[in-house]
Formats: structure tokens, sequence, C-alpha cells
């Protein structure tokens, strides 16, 4: 298929998991992509690696939890591609721990990348949709933005945020051509996910595994297909909706 071409998409959190897979995916279906994120070798690769399949890509370092860094973001976007019409706001960090271990440091950390880093790049990525007569945006929240868990209370608080941001955006330009919808991952095998349980053959690992109904954890590109159908014309009619992509988990 090639339901990106002539698009310029925008993914953040872009240098590996499900960003990288996104940003390959898009690419492989016509977009100029933007891979964005902290880490400019890992970043750099993923840029490599499209081009070496026959896509176009191009990297610029960010840390969304700063806005002058997400307002450049999407300045040099337009600057190197002449529009915007696709982003993915996918950049974020994690926590764990007790509750009442909780600190304003973790707090900070946590909100400024998940929620700040959510709200500005929407904040820059919205006009420049407009002046491109519209687009889509997805953001990535979490199982963790649906329902309550325990020990990872920060983390699930900043994804009930993102869910909220998520429909408000949706309500604000539904009538002026923007689309904003989200994606709800359950455990997939990421770097990020590696760092809650140890990797992949840990028994923390094949606990999580078992708790989805089909029996396994997701894989980024799994989720990067639905981030696709979001940004894509078949998904025309559909904003302010968060897809859970869980391996059932929510059905329980």
């Amino acid at each position: 298929m090639s339901r990106f071409v002539g698009k310029v998409v925008l993914v953040t959190g872009g240098t590996s998991g499900i960003g990288k897979a996104a940003a390959e995916a898009f690419a492989a279906e016509g977009a100029k992509v933007v891979v964005s994120g902290r880490r400019e070798p890992e970043g750099l690769a993923v840029v490599e690696g499209i081009r070496t399949a026959g896509g176009e890509a191009a990297f610029v370092r960010a840390d969304v939890s700063k806005e002058d860094d997400v307002r450049q973001l999407v300045a040099k976007t337009v600057a190197k591609y002449g529009r915007l019409d696709v982003a993915f706001n996918n950049a974020g960090v994690e926590w764990m721990g007790a509750l009442t271990d909780a600190t304003e440091a973790d707090y900070r950390r946590v909100f400024d990348a998940n929620v700040w880093g959510v709200l500005t790049a929407m904040k820059y990525e919205i006009p420049e949709l407009l002046k491109a007569g519209g687009g889509a945006i997805i953001n990535t929240t979490s199982v963790a933005g649906h329902v309550g868990m325990p020990g990872v209370s920060v983390y699930v608080a900043s994804k009930h945020a993102v869910e909220g941001l998520t429909k408000a955006a949706a309500l604000e330009y539904a009538r002026q051509g923007v689309r904003v919808t989200a994606v709800a991952p359950a455990a997939v095998v990421t770097e990020m996910m590696g760092r809650f349980v140890g990797g992949e053959e840990t028994e923390q690992a094949k606990g999580l595994a078992a708790m989805h109904p089909v029996g396994r954890m997701g894989r980024p590109a799994e989720v990067a297909a639905a981030v696709l159908y979001l940004a894509s014309d078949a998904a025309k009619f559909v904003t302010g909706v968060s897809l859970p992509v869980d391996g059932g988990w929510l059905a329980q």
C-alpha cells in the first residue's frame, strides 16, 4: 500500500520501539518522515534504515519536555518538507514505585515528558495541520490511561491526562479538519518494557504476558499498524477515540 504518498509525518519518540516501527511503516507507505528523540545516534540509525529501504526521512533531536525543543522540532519539520500532515506524539517515560515513595522530581519528570510534551506538541502541530488543510494527530497513551494499576501511579496518572487532552483537542478542532486520536497499548516488547520486567524471558515478563487474554505481549509493528490506520483516510470519520491495542486486556 501507499496511503501516505505526498504526506509529511512527524514521529516523536521515534528512536526505538513503537515510534521506530511507526516511522518505518509510514516511510514504507510513501511518507516523508521526521524522526525525533533525545538519542541522536539511534535516531540517525533509524533514518539510515529508512533511506536504505528506499524511503525518505530526516532526524531532528528534541526533548519533548522542553517547549522550545518542540517548537523548533515542528518548525524544522516544515522547513525541511514544506508542510505537516500527520503527527504521532509517542515520546514518553516510565515510572515505577509505591505511591507513598513518589517525589516531586518523579512527578515533574513524568508529567513534563508524558503530558506537557503531548500538550506542547499539539500546540505547535495543530497550526501547521490547519495550514495544510487538515490532518491527523495520534497520541500514545496506554491501557494504564483507561484503568488503575498498582505500583505505577505517577505513570497511570500521566496517561489518564493524555486521554483527556486527546478528547479535548479532538473536540476543539473537529470542525476544522484536524482529527485527534490515541493508541492505548498494553505490554509491548520494547526497551521501556524491558526496564519494567528485566527482559522478555524473565519470570516477571512471562507473568505479564500471561495477563493478556491472547497469552503474549504485543509487538511494536502491531501498534504501528493501528497508528497508520488512525492516520489514514480510512479513519477520516474517527476522532476523539483511544484505540486499545492490548491483546484483550481491557475486555477483562
